[in-house]
Formats: C-alpha cells, structure tokens, sequence
C-alpha cells in the first residue's frame, strides 16, 4: 500500500479510529495486524519473508543474552547476521553479482553459466533489514537487552508508518514507545496531519510533476542536448529530495497521530555549505546507522589518512549498494567519498585561497557561495544515480555541455503552465525551509491569529487538490531500496 493511492486514505482514519478504542493492552496487536496487512496489501507472499527474518533475529536475540561467553555470543550474531544478509543478497545483489561475475570471466575466456534468479525485490527489504541488523548488534554490545515480547518486536520491525521506506529507527529508541499509554491528543493530532499535509505537497505537487520531465530526458540521453538536460539534472535534484522527505514527512506525521515519535530522516540538506554536512542533513538514518555500525568500528577518523580514505570509500560503497544492486549507485555513492576525500586534501590550499581574495571578510557572501557549490556538487552526482546505465550517465553529461544558443527550449514533457507550477511550488517549498532554518515554523505559526493559521491550512490543502498529479500516482522512489 502507497501512501499517496486511495486504499491508504481510507485504511489510515480508520486504523487511527480503531487504535485510540481499542483498550491499552490489545493495541500493539492492532497496530500489527494494521501493519502487517499494509504490508501484504501490496504482497502477500512477501509477508511470510519479513515473519522469517523477525523471529529468527528475536530469537538469536534471546540466545545471544543468555549466552555464557563471548564466542557463543558472536556465534548467535553472525547466525543473525548472515540469515538477514543472506535473504538480503538473494533477493536484492545475486543477480548483480552473478552478471558481473559472468561478464569480467567472459573477458578471459571462462565458461560460466550460473543461471538468473528471477525474483522481485520485497519492498522495503533494505530499510528493514538494517533495522534488524542494528537491534542484534546492539543486543551484542550490551547497548540494550533484548525484546521478550514477540508480539512488540514485530511490531518495531513492520510499524506500518517506516515498514516500506524508513526511517531506519534504532529498537532502543522506538520499541519503549510501544508500552507507553497513548491518549488522544488534539494538538498532536493537527500537528501531524500538518506535517502529512506538507509531505502530500512535496510528493504530489512537486515531485511527481517533476518525475514527468527527469524521465523524458533521461530515458532518453540521446534525443536531447544542453539545456534539457541541465533542466532535467537540476528538476531530479528537487524530485528525489521531494519523494524522499515528502515519504518521511508522511511517515512521521502518521506515526505522530499515534503517538508515537520517529526521527527526523531530512533538515534541509540543500542549504548545506560542505558534502560532509549535506551527509549530516540527508537520509539521516541512514547516514547515522552506517557512523554508527561500520565508520566508527572501521576506526573513524582516529586512524592515519591512508586508512581514513579506506574507510570513507568502504562506507561509501556499503552506500551505494544498500541503495541497489547497479553500478550507477555505485559511481555515485564512491563519487561521494571522493568528494570527501578531495575536501580534506585540499583544506589547507582552500584556506589559503580564501585568505588572498578576503572573502572571509564577507561571511554571507562566502557561506551562499559554499552551499550553491556544495549544490552543484551533488546535482552533478545525482546523474549516476539516475541514468539508467553508466554509459547514458556519460552521454548526459557529455550532451549537457554541448549547448545550442540558438535553440533554448526547454518545453520538454511540460508545458508552460506544468512549468509555472513547478518553479512557484519548489520557490514556496524553498522559501518555508529559509524560515525554518531560522526558527522552528510551529513557534511561527502559533503567534499568527487563528484566521491567518486556517487560511494558511486550507490554503494548502486547496493547492494540494487542485495541483496534485492524482492520476496514476508514482511509487516512492525510495521504496524499491
């Protein structure tokens, strides 16, 4: 089930209905089998598949507590471990694998001919299965002790709101959440449904409109030269971080109706002013879980530089391949690291650059100028991640710069009106997070008169309706990860 089809805008009103009579003790089981059917709503037969994974991690779990010496602890947590990542492979890299395998030995002339698996990609199965691998290392290290209730552990893996797209919550943070006894809050309630609403105008209004034109360009790098494509590489900028956050602000607005409190996944990661920040600001969960259980035990930066450059290429590469099993998230996430790598290489030299010219004297000069280049930076990126293959990837950029001044049309898939609404929605959606930077927006809104609030709500809501793209709505980009 997607959050932005017809089926969610009737399962959610009345699973919230259901969840506030139904009596304290018999919610988690509610909140599961809700969650659960959200999940087989769109297969069933995958259903059986997150049931495996859940209770053969509960139960290593246990195991793992119980254990009377480290090594049989560590045994219990690679078994863990590997069950996850094994289902994760089989499903999601095989293939990938065995085609690239297949394709390096044909260059030598070896014989392989490891048969294909055809299986479809379980939706979600990379959000969850890192929020399994998080609980068993955790559990592991003594963080936090395992969840006897088998019943509130399902619950914490397919929770209905993160089950398809995240955030990757840590178990210590959200299975407390599920004991607690929730009462039905008005304000937490209109407060969510905001944050809902904001997140339909992302998805809907803009990238959804966006998708139109990306995908006219992109799947089709041949048909078009400089600034289409510039066009295009600028609009999947403001897409992915539209469908991505949109889904997140949906998710936590929904969870926050309940409830329940899920972690910022997005803070305005456009306004960063180095790469290093816009990974701080961007896919947060993620960027937090890869610090947390691979970066750090790698050694962080607390190593030699040689080694700091191993370890931020490693992370980069677990990145791209969490994101999926092709070589153009690859090319993008190594091209992230590189980006780091290159930025403290070449610190001393940047500050020496910026002493000569004296623009430390203009701080607001030089911080527009580090956040538009930062930008530029990961919109350029952004086309590995988006081109179907390495090689249209290639031709896009090489077609970019060759720019015809006689013909600067950029009426692509969109027309001038589509394009209007396109420019206004991303400058309102820009103009909020300039405020929001400055002060959170709920403190400005509570010293609005009550008119000026509603106006503005149903102001929002009418935009929503009326420019919405509702026919034949896109999936989430981010839920096929």
């Amino acid at each position: 089930m997607l959050f932005n089809s017809f089926h969610f805008l009737f399962f959610f009103p009345i699973s919230v209905t259901a969840y506030f009579l139904t009596p304290y003790r018999y919610r988690w089981a509610l909140l599961l089998v809700a969650s659960f059917y959200f999940y087989a709503a769109w297969k069933v037969e995958f259903l059986p598949l997150i049931l495996a994974s859940t209770i053969i991690t509960y139960f290593m779990a246990i195991r793992m507590n119980a254990a009377s010496s480290a090594s049989v602890r560590r045994g219990y947590l690679i078994v863990s471990l590997c069950a996850n990542l094994g289902i994760l492979f089989i499903f999601k890299y095989f293939n990938f694998f065995n085609d690239s395998l297949q394709s390096v030995l044909s260059q030598v002339n070896v014989l392989y001919s490891m048969p294909r698996f055809e299986l479809l990609l379980p939706l979600g199965i990379s959000f969850y299965t890192f929020s399994l691998l998080s609980y068993s290392i955790d559990v592991y290290r003594g963080d936090m002790k395992p969840e006897r209730h088998l019943g509130i552990f399902s619950l914490y893996v397919s929770f209905f709101p993160k089950i398809l797209a995240g955030p990757i919550e840590r178990a210590s943070r959200l299975i407390p959440q599920f004991y607690e006894k929730n009462t039905f809050d008005y304000e937490r309630m209109t407060g969510g449904l905001k944050l809902m609403l904001w997140g339909f105008f992302k998805k809907l209004v803009i990238a959804d409109r966006l998708s139109i034109y990306v995908s006219k360009v992109y799947d089709h790098p041949a048909d078009y030269q400089g600034l289409p494509i510039i066009m295009a590489t600028y609009f999947f900028a403001f897409q992915i971080y539209c469908d991505f956050s949109g889904y997140s602000d949906i998710a936590v607005g929904a969870a926050q109706i309940t409830g329940h409190k899920l972690m910022d996944n997005f803070k305005q990661p456009y306004f960063s002013r180095s790469i290093q920040e816009f990974w701080q600001r961007w896919h947060i969960s993620l960027s937090t879980w890869l610090r947390d259980y691979l970066y750090i035990p790698l050694g962080g930066n607390r190593v030699s530089s040689q080694r700091w450059y191993f370890n931020i290429l490693i992370v980069f590469l677990l990145c791209g391949l969490w994101h999926g099993s092709s070589w153009t998230f690859i090319v993008w996430s190594i091209l992230h690291g590189f980006y780091l790598i290159f930025s403290r290489l070449t610190g001393t030299i940047r500050a020496r650059i910026t002493a000569l010219t004296s623009i430390e004297r203009y701080p607001s000069i030089q911080k527009y100028m580090r956040v538009a280049i930062t930008f530029h930076l990961v919109a350029f990126a952004w086309i590995f991640f988006r081109a179907n293959t390495i090689s249209d990837a290639c031709l896009l950029i090489h077609n970019m710069v060759q720019i015809d001044t006689g013909n600067l049309h950029i009426n692509v898939a969109l027309g001038n009106y589509e394009l209007a609404i396109a420019f206004l929605s991303i400058g309102i959606m820009e103009c909020i997070h300039f405020i929001q930077s400055r002060q959170p927006l709920r403190n400005l809104f509570a010293r609005q008169p009550e008119w000026i609030r509603w106006s503005l709500y149903y102001s929002a809501i009418f935009y929503v309706i009326n420019f919405g793209m509702f026919k034949n709505p896109n999936q989430f980009i981010y839920i096929q990860f």
